[in-house]
Formats: C-alpha cells, sequence, structure tokens
C-alpha cells in the first residue's frame, strides 16, 4: 500500500467542476478528445477536459522528485503532514523546476518544456483525479503555471479512484517510450523498490521498467548501497541524501558488475575493491580513472600515499556476536575493515562540506582539509596505476590478438563446412585468403625471432613450420 495523503480543500469545487465540464462535453456532440491509460491491469480511454492551472493540485506523492524532497528537511516535513497547504504545494512547484542531482539549479530541460509550451502551447494532455490531482503533468503545470497560462487540458479518471491507482497509473505513463522528460536516475532506483514493497515480482517489475531482470536487481543493490552510505556518511546534523548520488550512475553500474566478477573469486578482495572504488567516486574522480582501481591498488599504490591522518589504526579484529546463539560470526578481513574505514572518512567529510555550504566553520575547514588531502592521495595513486595498466595493456595485445585470429579461424571451419554443404563456396578466394595467411604466419615467425629470446612449444612449432615451407 502506498501513502495515503487524503484530499485537497478544493476536492469537492474540483469535482464539481471536473462534472459540469464532463456533461458539456456529452451535450456538446462535437469531436471528443480522449487520452488512453493503463487501468488496473487494462487499458481505459479517459475524455479530456480543460481545467484551470490554478484549480489544481501537484501530487505530493510523484515520483518526479521523490529523492530532491530531501533538499530542505524542513520543507520536506511539511509536505509529509499538510501536502496541501500553499508552502507545501509551492515547494513542489520549486522542486518540479530544479536540477535533480543540485535542486539550488534550475533544470535546463523544465526551459526547454517552458520555450515548446510557448511557441506550440500543449501536444499532450495530463491527466487528474476528481479531486483535482494531477496524477501525469505535474511538471507541465508548473510550466504553464510559469506562463500564465490560464487552462490546462487533462485526462479525467474514474471516481473510484485511489491513492494506489495514482501511483500505479502514473508509473504506467511516464515508462512510455515517448515520455519528454524520464525520472532521474535515483527516483527510478526509488520506483523499483516501490514496487518490489508491494510485493511484485522481479521479472513484472523488469517487464513494466522494459528492462532486464538482472538490471531490476543491480538497481536493488546500488539503492541498498547507498542507503548504507547515507547512514555511515552522519557526522552529527550533516547526513548525505539520495539527491548526492544523482550523477554517479554509470561508474555505479561498472561497479556492481566489477563487485560481482570479484565476489566470484574472493569475497574480501571484492569488499577491498567496492570500498577503495566508492572512495574514488565520491571524490568526484572520473569513469575512466575508478576503472583503475582494482583489489591490489590500496596495497600497491595508495596506501603510502595516505597523509597520517587518513590511515585507519590497526586494531585486532573480534568476532561479530550473534544475539540469542552464543556464537560470532568471522569479522572482516583488517584489509576491508581498513577500506571502510577510509570510505566512512570520506563519506563524513562530504556531508559535512554539502551542509555547511560555504560557511567557514571550524568543522567546514577540516572537512575540506580531508577531503582535499584524500583527493590528492588517490590522484597520486592514480598515475602510476595508470602507467602500469598500459604496460600490461601493451604486453597483452599481442596475445589478444592471436586469440581473436583463433577464434576467426574455428567460425571459418564453420562457415566452410556449411558452404560445402549449399555448393556456395568460392575456392579461388579462400585458396588467395590461405596463401595470404601463409604469408602473414612468416612474417609473424621472423617477428618473433627478433623479439622472444627464450621460445616456447608455440613460437618454436611456428618457426620450425615456417622453415619446413622455405625449404
Amino acid at each position: 500500500m502506498g501513502k495515503e495523503f487524503g484530499r485537497p480543500p478544493l476536492a469537492e469545487e474540483n469535482r464539481a467542476l471536473v462534472e459540469r465540464r464532463l456533461r458539456e462535453i456529452v451535450d456538446g456532440g462535437g469531436v471528443r478528445e480522449s487520452l488512453t491509460v493503463e487501468w488496473r491491469t487494462k487499458p481505459l480511454h479517459v475524455e479530456v477536459i480543460d481545467m484551470p492551472v490554478e484549480a489544481l493540485y501537484y501530487n505530493p506523492g510523484t515520483h518526479r522528485i521523490r529523492a530532491q524532497r530531501s533538499f530542505d528537511p524542513d520543507r520536506d516535513r511539511l509536505l509529509d503532514e499538510d501536502p496541501w497547504v500553499p508552502e507545501s504545494q509551492d515547494y513542489l512547484h520549486f522542486l518540479l523546476q530544479a536540477q535533480p542531482a543540485d535542486p539550488a539549479k534550475r533544470d535546463t530541460q523544465f526551459d526547454d518544456l517552458l520555450e515548446s509550451l510557448r511557441d506550440y502551447r500543449q501536444n499532450e494532455p495530463g491527466l487528474i483525479t476528481r479531486d483535482g490531482i494531477l496524477v501525469n503533468g505535474n511538471t507541465r503545470r508548473a510550466a504553464l503555471k510559469e506562463l500564465g497560462v490560464a487552462n490546462i487540458r487533462v485526462g479525467v479518471l474514474p471516481e473510484s479512484c485511489t491513492w494506489d491507482d495514482i501511483n500505479a497509473v502514473e508509473l504506467s505513463l511516464q515508462l512510455r517510450p515517448d515520455q519528454r522528460r524520464d525520472y532521474s536516475y535515483i527516483n527510478r532506483l526509488l520506483a523499483i523498490e516501490e514496487q518490489q514493497l508491494l510485493g511484485r515480482t522481479l521479472a513484472d517489475i523488469a517487464r513494466e521498467f522494459r528492462i532486464r531482470t538482472s538490471t531490476c536487481e543491480q538497481d536493488l543493490w546500488i539503492l541498498s548501497c547507498l542507503r548504507d552510505l547515507i547512514d555511515r556518511s552522519k557526522e552529527g546534523d550533516a547526513q548525505l541524501r539520495l539527491l548526492d548520488f544523482e550523477q554517479y550512475q554509470e561508474k555505479l553500474r561498472e561497479l556492481h558488475r566489477r563487485y560481482l566478477g570479484e565476489s566470484a573469486v574472493n569475497k574480501d578482495n571484492a569488499e577491498v575493491l567496492k570500498e577503495t572504488r566508492l572512495v574514488a567516486i565520491v571524490l568526484e574522480f572520473s569513469k575512466t580513472d575508478v576503472r583503475l582501481i582494482e583489489p591490489d591498488f590500496r596495497d600497491r599504490y595508495l596506501d603510502k600515499r595516505l597523509p597520517e591522518t587518513l590511515r585507519p589504526q590497526e586494531a585486532p579484529a573480534a568476532g561479530i556476536a550473534i544475539p540469542g546463539l552464543n556464537r560470532t560470526m568471522k569479522p572482516a578481513s583488517p584489509k576491508a575493515a581498513q577500506a571502510k574505514a577510509l570510505t566512512d572518512t570520506i563519506l563524513k567529510a562530504k556531508a559535512v562540506e554539502i551542509a555547511d555550504d560555504g560557511q567557514l566553520t571550524d568543522r567546514a575547514r577540516a572537512a575540506t582539509e580531508t577531503f582535499s588531502a584524500a583527493r590528492k592521495a588517490v590522484e597520486d595513486a592514480l598515475e602510476p596505476a595508470g602507467k602500469d595498466a598500459r604496460v600490461r595493456k601493451r604486453k597483452q595485445a599481442a596475445p589478444d590478438r592471436i586469440t581473436d585470429a583463433c577464434q576467426d579461424i574455428e567460425q571459418c571451419i564453420t562457415d566452410l563446412t556449411l558452404a560445402k554443404a549449399s555448393g556456395s563456396l568460392d575456392e579461388e578466394a579462400f585458396d588467395e585468403a590461405v596463401l595470404s595467411l601463409r604469408e602473414t604466419l612468416t612474417k609473424l615467425a621472423v617477428a618473433t625471432q627478433r623479439s622472444i629470446k627464450a621460445p616456447g612449444d608455440g613460437v618454436s612449432w611456428l618457426r620450425d613450420a615456417v622453415r619446413q615451407e622455405e625449404a
């Protein structure tokens, strides 16, 4: 069950106006506009009418700005307590115009919508309940309000509409591929989580969001990871929010893929990898820089460059007691614990920086110094890591190309068999290609003479084959 927000103050007046305008459409006998929505798993055609922009209410439960509500905790609290008062509706109006990653700034996509409505008016109708609550079209209403337009075209849902229906219909409309403005990344994660909490299977959720089930699992893992980071970032009254991770989508998805791969080999190394990459993500390093961080990054490059203030104190690992069972769990490895301690320090510093927002307090200065020192240490560590990665790539380039060539020849054997069966083989072209292969292998053998001083079985075979060919 979703949250119930009750009925707005002008619910009865709006209901009466809606009924009157619906009757006018029926009595008018002209061409009637309708909108198709998914209503309780079936398509439903609803009538479209004009409604005064000022008479309608923003939906306090809209998924579009779910994460951004925490931007102002006091106004967010009021929105929960009384969503229909002008102050709460004004806060929604503000958030609908704001950037998802930084609500203090205006979203350029909102300005694009504003210009589109100014030039071409409203192409798609919104959707309301009979009480005048916007189910779809919240952002359009905000733009029309900014433009001073008096009326908005909206479809009208049936009288039996509940808050669960509002949430379901909004979600189904937003996930249509032709929507102008998608949910932000974090709000999409929250919408997926909400569907899971309603008891829906991951397969059903994935189908509705038009993604693979594995992507759905990945998104839920990332959201759980972010909630954990938020809990760990608390420092006094300062704490990170979900919206602070809005711009990290691709980095977090790559982290999940790499974490799963490493977990299959070594759980402790996977934890070290996760925590170290999270440090780089929070420190705002690029995606290509984050990719350089592997499980051995701390040991080989980072630890020796960390200042003393950021080096965690070594302590004997104690088992974790399981309440009621008189047993203990194996503690995390010392390396994983140290990596987690560094992540916690950076998270707290970031939370303080955001909370104090440029104020020159002692706490803010200390947080800035910590953040800058950590960034410099990671930056210094990434330089040799990048050089070593390029060296490894060069070392692997030649063997990788041979492996790729072998795969192509394997495919060639299959193609040759199929061509023979259908009588479609161009034998002359094939013979020329084999001669080209012989010439290329001869050149490769000569190159190995210059490059490889102690040949193994493979290189020895290649050289012998070429010598026999020349003889």
